[in-house]
């Protein structure tokens, strides 16, 4: 069983950075793959982008790749997603979420991820 706990969500100005954190309870927290999903109103859930559980890989929504950085940290279980030149359009509520390691890494969709947070509101003003 993992818990998780976004923070770092705002009110920002277009251009600026955030730096969304994600907290994990739960002993076998490294042995997951972690992504970062996001929701607009009206809108169905996207992939953002996702970590393996080591680290050594990632994964990026093709929109987002040369903005977003996803990170983590297994001894502090952390996991964050540093967003800079942000856009109106980025402008949603940010979840992080937890793949169990049977689900397939390359499944990108939602469904394939089982934990998930409440949600950080990131909203970027032009």
């Amino acid at each position: 069983q993992v818990q998780l706990v976004e923070s770092g969500g705002g009110l920002v100005q277009a251009g600026a950075s955030l730096r969304l954190s994600c907290a994990a309870s739960g002993r076998t927290f490294s042995i997951y793959a972690m992504g970062w999903f996001r929701q607009a109103p009206g809108k169905e859930r996207e992939f953002v982008a996702a970590i393996q559980w080591s680290g050594s890989s990632t994964n990026y929504a093709t929109s987002m790749k040369d903005r977003f950085t996803i990170s983590r940290d297994n001894a502090q279980n952390m996991v964050y997603l540093q967003m800079n030149s942000l856009k109106p359009e980025d402008t949603a509520v940010y979840y992080c979420a937890a793949k169990r390691p049977e689900s397939s890494w390359y499944n990108l969709q939602p469904t394939s991820y089982t934990y998930w947070g409440q949600g950080t509101q990131v909203t970027v003003s032009s």
